[in-house]
């Protein structure tokens, strides 16, 4: 079954590789409009990956993240028409120059070709990734979790019938609808037919494709609260950053603060995440400062929850702080807060990971909140992609040699 895909992928690829911007854009209109127009379908689908999910001892965390309805599906459908809006990345000429012997040598942006997408249980994912590759010229095969499989299927079949009402063949967006563990080690394996993996999801799966597969593979937060903060802006970023959506990647996991401020700053900090009944795990001078808050584990400091709950640890100095975010961190998104100008360029200088920030929430490392449009996943890793996955940096390049009989 995968072999066929791959098959399909490979044959659509050669036609979508060379498409015209309006035939993208024309096929990426009608998912949007198709989206509207079966939600009701859609929302009926994913109405049993809930009730599954619920049976299954889901978390309210992970059910969230399931969940759709018709501002979702609409949000989905808007994330398509943001693509729309973004320039075609490909075909643009990334340099040129004249060598001496007259050869004309242009680099050029290029499709990277089929893009496997290995995720969990966010069906918006679906659209999201199909939008983005389709735009780009690469041709998909989404494998999501079985948590929602039945949305899933719903949503490929709505997308794919639009792009056949487009003109483009419909073998550009194909689903896996087996979600067994054997299908998705599987696809990690394709390297005949796939030539990039990209995970989008927790650290897990993230480890797992890693792991397993062969195929390349583009990989997938703390706040510091310094000595000289704001303490009722560290309040309000913290709450956003951990409450907003629990359950995404962006969500911070473990707090830090600086020794000078905490009697101050994590009696407040808590006080607002209690509204939202945040369970805190931390060290014992955090213990100590306020009542309520759990001893935390050496685990905890790692751990990426996508739940109500975050590890609190109290340091004595900014490079304390750093130290313990290069031990545990996965290099996704960092935050100071800090009114000192000095103590946050040392902060966005000395921490390597994708996205640092100064007196801002972490929730906004986000394709669409960088600019990209939608994104297909976050990457963590340095070479070729870092950051948001967006349009960019779905493309490889390739080399066109203009001669007039030139010979070596």
């Amino acid at each position: 079954m995968l072999t066929e895909l791959g098959k399909k992928a490979k044959e659509a690829e050669k036609t979508l590789m060379i498409a015209t911007t309006e035939q993208k854009n024309k096929a990426l209109k009608y998912i949007a409009q198709a989206l509207i127009e079966n939600a009701d379908e859609i929302i009926q689908a994913n109405t049993i990956d809930l009730e599954n999910g619920k049976n299954n001892g889901m978390s309210e965390a992970m059910l969230d993240r399931l969940k759709l309805d018709k501002g979702r599906i609409k949000g989905m459908a808007k994330g398509v028409e943001d693509v729309v809006l973004l320039p075609d990345p490909v075909g643009r000429v990334l340099s040129e120059t004249t060598r001496p012997n007259g050869l004309n040598i242009k680099k050029v942006s290029t499709p990277l070709g089929v893009i496997g997408v290995i995720f969990e249980a966010r069906p918006n994912v679906t659209s999201d990734a199909a939008a983005l590759c389709l735009k780009s010229g690469n041709t998909v095969i989404l494998r999501g979790g079985k948590e929602a499989i039945n949305s899933n299927r719903i949503i490929a079949k709505t997308m794919r019938e639009a792009v056949k009402k487009s003109g483009l063949s419909e073998d550009v967006i194909q689903l896996v609808e087996d979600t067994s563990r054997e299908s998705a080690n599987a696809l990690m394996q394709m390297n005949e037919y796939v030539d990039v993996l990209i995970p989008r999801g927790g650290a897990g799966l993230i480890q797992a494709v890693v792991k397993n597969a062969t195929v390349p593979v583009i990989e997938t937060c703390h706040i510091y609260i310094d000595k000289d903060a704001n303490v009722d802006m560290a309040a309000d970023i913290v709450y956003n950053a951990k409450t907003n959506r629990v359950s995404v990647c962006n969500a911070a996991e473990s707090l830090l603060i600086h020794k000078d401020i905490a009697k101050e700053a994590l009696p407040k900090i808590k006080a607002k995440l209690d509204e939202k009944s945040v369970e805190l795990f931390g060290d014992e001078e955090a213990v100590d400062i306020a009542k309520g808050i759990e001893k935390a584990t050496e685990r905890d400091w790692g751990t990426e929850y996508l739940d109500y709950k975050m590890s609190v640890k109290i340091v004595n100095s900014l490079d304390e702080a750093v130290d313990h975010i290069y031990k545990y961190s996965t290099g996704h998104s960092e935050c100071i807060v800090t009114e000192n100008k000095e103590a946050a360029e040392e902060f966005l200088n000395k921490v390597d990971s994708a996205a640092v920030y100064v007196n801002a929430s972490t929730r906004f490392t986000d394709g669409g909140e960088f600019g990209f449009g939608a994104e297909i996943g976050i990457s963590t890793q340095k070479l070729h992609a870092r950051g948001p996955i967006g349009l960019p940096e779905l493309q490889s390049f390739k080399y066109k040699i203009y001669g007039n009989g030139q010979v070596r």
